[in-house]
């Protein structure tokens, strides 16, 4: 019977979660299983993977295939290398001594990029909610500032010397336009309108001139009669 290690789902739409079996290759994906190895949440990040070793590295030496999904998360855990390590040991490249400590190198190795990239992740969540309540903060106060210049009176001060100087600026036209009358009643009173008027008078005196003439020439005629 062949046999495979790989995946059956779980968990609701939109959240899945896995269990990590060894099942006969012809059953279905989620039907009958020979053995619950252990689970995976890809939900989390980094992702949650919780298997048993020894038994998960007991069917990969027995020859149990993998899917490729489950050969992704083996090698994580170093269940491959492990299985390598151990291969190594049978033919006689490595003694029990040398396979251990090449694991534990290999496990802190990984354990610590595996804390870097958790540290990573924190400060980055935690440097976006910063920025997240900095920038909620500056709207709120920007808010804040158009509701209290929305409430705040108009000041009636500059409205009123403003006014006053429109009424300045008419009353200094007014006076303006009075000056200048003035100075043309003062034009006419030169003499020379008064010699046009002394004209006609000099005109009555040449016309009463001629009446006289003809009236001593009536006496005349009178007189020789």
């Amino acid at each position: 019977m062949a046999t495979k290690i790989r995946l059956q789902r779980h968990g609701k739409k939109g959240y899945p979660f896995y269990h990590v079996v060894v099942a006969d290759s012809r059953s279905k994906r989620d039907g009958r299983f020979i053995e619950k190895l252990g689970t995976y949440n890809p939900n989390t990040n980094p992702a949650t993977i919780d298997i048993n070793f020894d038994q998960t590295l007991h069917w990969v030496s027995v020859g149990a295939e993998m899917s490729d999904t489950a050969r992704a998360i083996l090698s994580y855990k170093g269940v491959l290398y492990k299985n390598h390590l151990v291969r190594g040991l049978n033919k006689g490249a490595l003694t029990e001594a040398d396979v251990e400590k090449k694991f534990e190198a290999w496990l802190k190795e990984k354990d610590a990029k595996i804390a870097a990239k958790s540290e990573g992740l924190s400060t980055s969540a935690q440097k976006a909610e910063k920025e997240r309540l900095a920038a909620e903060k500056a709207k709120s106060e920007a808010r804040a500032a158009d509701i209290a210049a929305k409430n705040t009176p108009e000041v009636e001060e500059p409205a009123a010397e403003v006014e006053a100087t429109e009424e300045e600026a008419p009353k200094a036209e007014a006076t303006e336009a009075e000056e200048a009358p003035k100075g043309e009643v003062k034009s006419e009173e030169t003499p020379e309108p008064k010699k046009a008027e002394e004209a006609p008078k000099g005109e009555t005196k040449s016309e009463e001139a001629p009446k006289a003439e003809k009236k001593e020439e009536e006496d005349k005629e009178k007189s020789a009669e």
